[in-house]
């Protein structure tokens, strides 16, 4: 689906933001650009923004108007920080991607982007099926041209994208988690120490370990996890030796 909707920048006037926009549109998968009558194209400026997105520019279309651009689509949006007089099919960029998945058979689909100044023309807009408006602060709601199209890209890329998004990450053996033998162990090992420290009491074990049980099952500890946890019970365990070994070497009666 991604390489069915083309993102068209009508009348840029900056060309630093087609090459930023290159660089947006493939970072999310896209690859089909438009230009409508750009100020200054082909750029030097335009080519180094774009970074390693310059195959998007080389087949990039320009046409002198947007009704060329937009000539095969089925579905055209139009974006927009303004609301106008006269309304329109007001979505956000997710119900965008709904409408989309809704409508598989209306591609391919145009996303309009107006000049940096002051964004589409209402003739530009009425052309559009959809009218996009990104949810930014009131008060405060000046989007840069690439980054209203890197919103919109990601949002189709979420949604259109195949196979997983995430990247494998390998496990290494310390970090798995540990079973519930190893649990049991732990667990008892924690018990063991709360009674040697006098922390645990008779009357209160059962709840302890309960309570206990259930904090070390929310932790999910990994085998590195445990070491360190065991390791520093062991440490307790001899520092309790330790001390009761020099009480003892006190209360002796050659001392």
């Amino acid at each position: 689906m991604l390489d069915k909707i083309q993102v068209v920048l009508s009348h840029t006037t900056h060309p630093g933001n087609i090459g930023a926009t290159a660089r947006a549109m493939k970072v999310m998968g896209l690859s089909r650009l438009a230009l409508v009558n750009p100020q200054k194209y082909p750029s030097a400026e335009a080519t180094e923004r774009a970074s390693r997105a310059t195959d998007i520019l080389a087949d990039a279309v320009v046409t002198e108007d947007l009704n060329t651009a937009i000539a095969e689509s089925k579905l055209i949006v139009g974006t927009s920080a303004r609301t106008r007089s006269l309304p329109s099919k007001l979505i956000t960029p997710r119900k965008l991607t709904e409408i989309i998945q809704e409508s598989p058979t209306k591609t391919p689909v145009s996303i309009l982007f107006g000049t940096e100044n002051s964004g589409l023309t209402n003739e530009e807009l009425h052309l559009c099926h959809y009218h996009v408006y990104i949810p930014t602060n009131p008060d405060y709601s000046s989007l840069n041209l690439a980054s209203a199209v890197q919103l919109i890209c990601y949002e189709l890329r979420l949604a259109f994208a195949e196979g997983d998004l995430l990247p494998e990450q390998p496990v290494v053996e310390s970090e798995e988690p540990i079973n519930r033998a190893q649990f049991d162990g732990m667990l008892e090992h924690f018990l063991t120490v709360m009674r040697e420290t006098g922390y645990l009491m008779p009357d209160h074990e059962k709840q302890i370990d309960i309570r206990l049980n259930r904090l070390l099952n929310k932790a999910e500890v990994t085998q590195s996890e445990m070491n360190i946890l065991r390791g520093f019970l062991r440490s307790v365990e001899y520092q309790c030796a330790k001390t009761s070994n020099i009480a003892a070497e006190k209360d002796s009666p050659s001392n």
